[in-house]
């Protein structure tokens, strides 16, 4: 049984099974999703959206072994509601928002499908290592019922990973929201980081990892009252050997401020900076992903 004065949110927890060839992570947020989520108002089908999407940002981002690297996840779209979604994590941090047309998801269903949202959309996830300064990038089509189900097809089109990936969220009666998710990948004999990318599609051990790990309902995932630990254990208890070597906290991470901005626009000439001031002299600078405004005098910046 579960203890209920225990609440586990807002972490990821890696672990892995040597003698499946298998490795995994799990994540449940709470408050650092109702943090991002609030500062935009969205309605409640791109909220959802956004928070499938932020649980999947965080699952990725934490199999990096480069702590500074980023895992970037983007939409794009011709004629959908959704003009464009971006999520990325680094370090434990996540932020994302969305761009949408009000008029069209008006039209759309009360609980529109991946398909009503993008229409001919694409997913583009990007690995930012920053102590190699290499880069990966795939891109797969918007296709499957749900952003987890385009994602588990970008590791194994993109990077022929054989892949699980589940993902659930939960609104309570008091508005707060929780996702879950989990994320199973079959890697080559001894190999548990992602540099070697190609491994057989038919083996028989993952075959078992992934029909336990297909058996996690929403409400595990969901569950603050479940730590994330004894969802590993009631998934794979029949395994001999289940190591737990990793516990990422997860928290909203937006990285601009006043100082950073400031710094970003004394890079452009005075003059430059005084055709984009308004009359006061203010040159105001958007970000999408907090929704805050930041004024800063074009005269001023050094």
């Amino acid at each position: 049984m579960t203890d209920p004065n225990t609440t586990d949110l807002d972490r990821a927890l890696a672990f892995a099974i040597p003698e499946r060839n298998a490795r995994g992570r799990i994540v449940r947020l709470g408050p650092t999703l109702d943090r991002v989520l609030s500062a935009h108002a969205y309605p409640p089908a791109i909220e959802a959206l956004l928070a499938e999407a932020l649980t999947l940002a965080a699952l990725i981002g934490a199999t990096l072994k480069d702590a500074s690297g980023q895992l970037t996840m983007q939409t794009r779209t011709e004629t959908g509601v959704v003009q464009l979604l971006v999520c990325d994590y680094r370090g434990g941090e996540v932020r994302g928002y969305v761009q949408y047309d009000a008029d069209k998801l008006a039209e759309a269903p009360e609980k529109p499908s991946l398909f009503a949202l993008f229409g001919k959309g694409y997913l583009a996830i990007t690995f930012d290592l920053e102590t190699t300064g290499e880069r990966y990038q795939g891109i797969v089509p918007l296709d499957g019922e749900t952003l987890a189900e385009a994602a588990q097809s970008y590791f194994l089109q993109s990077e022929q990973i054989p892949t699980l990936i589940r993902v659930g969220m939960r609104k309570g009666p008091d508005g707060a929201c929780v996702a879950g998710g989990l994320f199973l990948q079959h890697l080559p004999e001894g190999e548990d980081g992602r540099e070697r990318l190609h491994t057989k599609l038919d083996h028989p051990e993952w075959e078992h990892v992934a029909i336990l790990g297909g058996t996690i309902a929403v409400d595990e995932l969901t569950d603050p009252a479940l730590p994330l630990e004894t969802v590993i254990w009631r998934l794979f208890n029949e395994e001999t050997n289940v190591r737990i070597h990793a516990d990422i906290p997860i928290v909203r991470g937006c990285r601009c401020d006043a100082a950073y901005i400031a710094g970003v626009l004394a890079k452009f000439p005075i003059e430059e900076r005084r055709e984009m001031a308004d009359e006061a002299g203010m040159i105001v600078v958007d970000c999408a992903f907090c929704a805050r405004k930041f004024p800063v005098a074009a005269e001023e910046v050094a």
